[in-house]
This record gives structure tokens, sequence and C-alpha cells, in this order.
């Protein structure tokens, strides 16, 4: 129930039309991914190589050699573009409205998220704001890190464990969590 003493609120999510947003595959296409494949890929049981072949049949681009670990979320796999000898870490979310670039040897570990898309929060409509996110070769998004779109994290960078990703990050650069003894202080 609404309190009519209460300004309005910014927000009327009924009017959310999603412009700007194209799923990239037709509906069977989407719908085939989310019944079929997404739970296989997500199995225990699954080898993680023949993840990359299941991937693959639904159009992502996974070069040689790249492990893909059990519990991981793919949105489009056809969005998404995996060098060659990468690990993708159990529980990583690779949510992918706008397009997702993977270097060569980059390390995703557990439950790191790449996420490239939010909403505009001063839109009445809460319409969509996507960006693609790249991650440049011989890179590592350690644990539980977020990257968020519209991001370029250059080659041999190294993004650290719960770090917080809104920015682009130079080639080699370090964001790394304070260790535990400058926390104390």
């Amino acid at each position: 129930m609404t309190d009519p003493t209460q300004a309005p609120h910014l927000h009327r999510l009924a009017e959310f039309t999603g412009r700007g947003y194209d799923k990239g595959r037709g509906r069977l296409m989407c719908a085939a991914w989310a019944l079929v494949a997404e739970p296989a890929q997500r199995s225990v049981l699954m080898p993680p190589r023949l993840r990359a072949l299941l991937l693959r049949a639904f159009g992502a681009r996974i070069g040689r050699g790249t492990l893909i670990r059990h519990g991981v979320r793919i949105h489009w796999p056809w969005k998404l573009t995996v060098g060659r000898d990468c690990w993708i870490g159990v529980g990583v979310a690779l949510l992918d409205p706008a397009p997702i670039t993977i270097g060569d040897d980059v390390c995703l570990s557990q439950q790191a998220m790449l996420c490239t898309g939010s909403h505009r929060a001063d839109d009445p409509r809460f319409e969509v704001d996507l960006g693609p996110i790249v991650v440049g070769s011989g890179s590592w998004i350690a644990a539980r890190a977020t990257v968020l779109r519209g991001v370029t994290i250059g080659r041999d960078a190294v993004v650290g464990a719960t770090a917080l990703v809104t920015r682009d990050v130079p080639d080699g650069a370090r964001i790394l969590a304070p260790r535990a003894e400058e926390r104390v202080r």
C-alpha cells in the first residue's frame, strides 16, 4: 500500500522497456541454453574441457587449453570470447548482456564476477546501462572480485580478492586488499 504523504519515488519500474538490450540470439536458442546447456555446464560431473565444447556449441569462442570448472554461470555464451590456456574457477559469474573478452593465460578465481550490465539510476524507467568488459592476457582476477561494465583490465594485471573494479586497470597494475596487519592499525 502506498503512503499518500510520501513524495513520489524516482523509479517507475512498470515503464521499463529494456531499450538497448539485445540478447543476440532468438528465443529458441535462449531457451535451449537455459533448459539444456546451462544446467549441464554447471554440473560437477562434467569435465572442465567438455564445458568448453558445450559453450562453443552455443557460440562462445573458447581457446584451446581453457579449463572451466563447475558452478560457472555464463549468461549468454555467444557474447563470450576466452583466449587460450585460461582457468575459470568454481562459481565464477560471467553476466554478459554486453560482450566479455578474455585474453590468453587469464585466471578468474572462485566466485569472481564480471558483469557488463546495470541500470541507469537517474532514469525513471530504470533502463539498462551496458558496456563490454575486456581482460588482458596474463591477468588474474582473484576470488570474489567484481569487475563492472565498461572496464578494461590491462595485460598482466592483478585484481585482488574481493576488489570492486569500476574503472580501467592499466597493464601490470596490482589492485590488492590491505594485509591483515595493515587493517588492524
